[in-house]
Parts: structure tokens; sequence; C-alpha cells
């Protein structure tokens, strides 16, 4: 599993006009699912997520979580995030997971978000998104749940 994480002070998504998904100050997250991965690949990436310190305290420092900070999650599934671009000039999407399990795995992935006590919106998985966020820092960050 793989998830790329913005920290943002606001973030919507937006399918067919019509707002789905919307936080104020948290997380965005990229999500995209591999061949392999299981329920465990996503409740390790969620305990991750949520005990990261990475917003400031009053010294400017990172040390805060997420939790710490009572912020939101907006968990947006992103296949392309398994792109392959090594060959070519068209990505190839080979090793993103199957839609069927993919989405399984993106589901339970936002339960364990929940269950931790986070307020999470979603995007639509699989249906074409706006994902609009206003980046805060700029705090960006990749992780993988196999490496």
């Amino acid at each position: 599993m793989r998830v790329v994480l913005q920290r943002s002070k606001a973030a919507k998504v937006v399918v067919a006009d019509q707002i789905i998904g919307q936080i104020d100050s948290g997380l965005v997250l990229l999500v995209g699912v591999t061949h392999g991965d299981t329920i465990d690949d996503a409740a390790y990436l969620a305990d991750k997520i949520v005990n990261l310190r990475i917003f400031e305290d009053e010294n400017e420092k990172m040390n805060h979580s997420l939790l710490d900070v009572g912020g939101s999650i907006l968990s947006v599934s992103q296949f392309t995030l398994y792109g392959d671009c090594r060959k070519g000039r068209r990505p190839n999407f080979l090793d993103a997971a199957r839609p069927e399990e993919a989405n399984q795995i993106y589901e339970a992935f936002n339960e364990e978000l929940r269950n931790k006590g986070v307020h999470t919106e979603t995007g639509q998985f699989g249906a074409m998104m706006d994902v609009q966020l206003t980046n805060d820092g700029p705090v960006t960050l990749i992780l993988e749940s196999k490496k």
C-alpha cells in the first residue's frame, strides 16, 4: 500500500459537480493499493498516519499528531500511485491491484482511520474526481506498508 500524505488547511473532493467529501484542517491522503496488500497493511498505515508527529507545537517543531490536534482526513483512492513510467511514454498500471481487491482494502483502511477516532471523509472509488486543497507548510510525505 502506498499513501501520499499532505497536510492541509482545507480540502474537498468533487464528483459530477457535487462535493462528496470536505474537511477543514487535517490531512489529505492519496491511497494506492497493490497486489498482495492486506487488511494488515491498511491497519499499519492507518496507525502510522494518525500518530505521525507532523503538526507544529508552540515552538514550531513538529511534535503533534493528527490525534493531538483533532484534525480530519480526506482519503482519496488513487490507483495511479502504482503507475510505472520506466518504459515508453505512457505509464502502465500493472502494479495496481484489481478494482475489487483495491476497493476492499481501501474501505478497510478508511474504517481503521475512523476506528481510531478520526473524522474521515472520502472520495468515490473509481470515479473521476476533482480534489481541491490548501496545502499547509507544505508538508508532503510518501508512506508505504512494505519496504
